[in-house]
């Protein structure tokens, strides 16, 4: 049964577990190994989605670093005559309203 992809592993799990997988593959008329993959991917694929930086908060995907340091170098850099509301600004920039 090994092909090109899998691998051959030892698991040691819950007899709970172990019972609700059988009890989902005899439903689903499928393999233990095959369930047991499924929610393996499910749930990698949902653990990817939160660590994720959403897409609109990254500049260029490319070049990002968030470093603390370098950010607060540019702290200050635009001067202005009169006080500005930065977060009415970005909201405004965000939906082109400006």
């Amino acid at each position: 049964m090994e092909t090109k992809n899998r691998l051959r592993t030892t698991l040691n799990l819950d007899r709970d577990i172990i019972n609700s997988i059988k009890i989902i593959a005899t439903n689903k008329n499928s393999t233990q190994t095959e369930i047991i993959t499924e929610y393996l991917k499910k749930g990698l694929e949902l653990e990817d989605e939160k660590n994720k930086i959403p897409e609109n908060l990254i500049a260029n995907k490319n070049t990002y670093n968030p470093d603390p340091e370098r950010r607060m170098k540019f702290a200050g850099i635009i001067k202005a005559k009169k006080p500005i509301d930065l977060t009415k600004t970005l909201e405004e920039v965000r939906k082109m309203e400006y």
